[in-house]
């Protein structure tokens, strides 16, 4: 096969990859009303169905992005597919809220695998000059994903139920397995040969959930432990990694890389920022503005049609003007969007929402390719699976983190006890401090990622 063909089918199939697995998310997000009152469940407890798992794919990602450096992407890729077309099936089983939630994490560690190797697979085949449009893509067919999951999941989960949802993907997972077999004829591997640091990964897993879980129980003191031991782990995984010959995270990517370093600080200050959005506003839209799981599904829409839309222009753009530049100013429009939900109210316009979503919607699309065109262009070849493993970790730490922080606020504001009409005001308050919060966070990445440095300059890591 000519490469070019090998170019075609690499994007194909990491699109439609990327496609599936944020159609679940937002898909899933737009449902939890409908699951919580199957199971009885809170508002704290239903989050667990998203954090559990964003917690597993975060702790997964790094490990796998180095074991596929080792042993083969596309090998990597693959059963990754598989492992979450499993999982769906044993998801949409679920007779309880803690099953479903073990589900997910299943899911969430196929979903490491696919998301530690995908874009790798793209930075193999793709140059610098053109690597840019393509990783826009891919940004996109995942922003489409996001687009459509709202609405799918609305639609679904009214007309057959939630557990639609997880078989309605079973489809796709199962086109992406024969085009993987079938059109990626190569393997990419150039980190061949060397060893695979099982204890370091171990450390880092154990540290992650620590971190994550711990920050999750706040203000309790088992949250606080937690959060002390996690990053005390995360302390000693920095030491052992600076030990090992061959350790599952090159720490110096961190040290002697200022355009790694700091565009994986700016895309986990930008996820940190966002995620709660949807997370919020589909409770908020469903409970406090009346709207069906249908009709939350397509205010919400605006966001990631916005994202899908714009991706591959800012994945263009970024070939041809720095990075850094593009990706501060889609920083900034999403501050301005975060700004605006930061006044939220019982009574507040739709139009107003929807216009803070497209903002959120443009100022991501505009950040997120080229910041991972920037990450993925400072970094040679043996550490394209292990550099889009930090960079998916910095995602889904981010949307772990901003998870945690709404679940936070909705508990030192209104407890933990379901959203009815007699908590309304505590729960329509919270978004003030919510969105306040997530504001300042994402100005804080503004900074981050005008301070990386120029791409270009430090390039020739393609060796």
């Amino acid at each position: 096969m000519d490469q070019a063909s090998v170019k075609r089918s690499a994007l194909v199939v990491a699109a439609i990859a990327s496609f599936l697995t944020p159609f679940m998310v937002s898909a899933i997000v737009i449902a939890l009303p409908t699951i919580g009152n199957e199971f009885g469940s809170d508002a704290v407890s239903l989050g667990w169905v998203t954090l559990g798992y964003s917690l597993a794919a975060a702790m997964f990602l790094v490990p796998m992005g180095r074991f596929a450096d080792i042993h083969g992407r596309k090998k990597v890729f693959i059963w990754g597919v598989v492992i979450y077309a499993v999982s769906t099936i044993l998801s949409a089983s679920a007779w309880s809220l803690p099953v479903l939630v073990v589900c997910r994490v299943v899911e969430g560690i196929g979903s490491s695998m696919i998301f530690g190797t995908g874009t790798a697979i793209l930075t193999s085949v793709y140059g610098p000059a053109e690597r840019g449009q393509a990783l826009g893509v891919n940004v996109a067919a995942t922003y489409l994903g996001l687009s459509l999951g709202p609405f799918v999941g609305g639609f679904l989960t009214q007309a057959l139920g939630w557990r639609a949802i997880f078989l309605a993907t079973l489809p796709l997972a199962l086109l992406i397995i024969v085009l993987a077999i079938w059109k990626l004829g190569a393997e990419w591997a150039e980190a061949r040969g060397q060893s695979f640091d099982l204890a370091g990964s171990v450390i880092y897993g154990l540290a992650l959930v620590a971190v994550m879980y711990g920050f999750s129980q706040l203000p309790g003191l088992q949250g606080a432990m937690l959060l002390a031991a996690g990053l005390a782990g995360l302390v000693l995984f920095v030491v052992w990694e600076g030990r090992q010959a061959s350790p599952v995270l090159e720490i110096g990517l961190f040290r002697q890389n200022p355009v790694f370093a700091f565009s994986n600080l700016a895309a986990l200050l930008n996820y940190s920022a966002t995620n709660a959005v949807s997370y919020y506003l589909s409770l908020y839209l469903q409970y406090t503005q009346g709207l069906s799981p249908q009709g939350a599904g397509l205010v919400l829409l605006a966001q990631p049609a916005m994202q899908a839309i714009f991706s591959p222009l800012a994945g263009r753009l970024s070939d041809r003007v720095e990075p850094r530049a593009v990706a501060s100013v889609g920083m900034a429009l999403t501050v301005v969007g975060l700004v605006l939900l930061a006044f939220l109210s019982q009574g507040t316009p739709m139009g107003l929402i929807i216009a803070a979503l497209i903002l959120l919607g443009l100022g991501f699309a505009f950040f997120s390719s080229p910041n991972t065109n920037a990450v993925m262009s400072s970094v040679g070849r043996p550490h394209y699976g292990v550099a889009s493993g930090v960079l998916g970790t910095m995602r889904l730490t981010g949307q772990t983190t901003s998870t945690a922080i709404a679940m936070l606020i909705l508990v030192l504001y209104m407890g933990r006890v379901k959203v009815t009409p007699e908590v309304q005001g505590p729960f329509v308050a919270s978004a003030r401090t919510l969105f306040t919060i997530l504001a300042l966070l994402c100005t804080a990445g503004v900074f981050a990622s005008l301070a990386r440095g120029k791409v270009r300059r430090g390039a020739g890591q393609e060796a």
